[in-house]
């Protein structure tokens, strides 16, 4: 009986530790370096990466995450964390069930990439808004297919406000 207390009560406090940590990635990096976005205003799709290296970078989407890691070919990520679309903690990218397309915008690309903790909010998200289930790998690739389109998408975006 002790030791299910013990186990409990570290379970509370790692559970602790972590969305305080999910939080803390927004406190060290409140925008994406790469286009400016409030991460905590886009904390359901936001990106945090470590690098082997030590260095960290956190960014308001995969469109954006992937553009780092390509500019950092050469550094190895060592964790990829990414915003779950229903709770906005960060969770592990790569054991994340992902949904690529839909009917909702995605984050930086017109063809959205969402994560979800578990499988049942994924499938639920398909049946309301569309999209096909995808992993990390899938949706890692489908934002290098996307980027010239998102990146002339986004700079029609960006003409169109400086003539307003």
């Amino acid at each position: 009986m002790k030791k299910l207390v013990m186990f409990g009560m570290m379970m509370f406090l790692l559970t602790g530790a972590l969305s305080a940590f999910a939080q803390d990635d927004i406190a060290a990096h409140p925008a994406c370096p790469l286009c400016g976005m409030d991460r905590a205003k886009f904390a359901h799709s936001r990106v945090y990466v470590v690098y082997d290296d030590g260095a960290k970078i956190g960014t308001c989407s995969i469109h954006c995450a992937a553009i780092d890691m390509a500019v950092n070919v050469g550094k190895t990520p060592r964790e990829i964390m990414v915003g779950d679309y229903n709770t906005k903690t960060l969770i592990d990218a790569e054991k994340a069930t992902w949904v690529i397309g839909g009917s909702k915008m995605g984050v930086m690309t017109h063809r959205a990439k969402w994560a979800f903790a578990d499988d049942t909010a994924a499938q639920k998200f398909i049946a309301e808004n569309g999209g096909t289930k995808a992993t990390f790998d899938d949706a890692f690739k489908a934002s290098f297919e996307d980027m010239y389109n998102d990146i002339n998408m986004i700079r029609e975006k960006k003409k169109k406000m400086k003539h307003q």
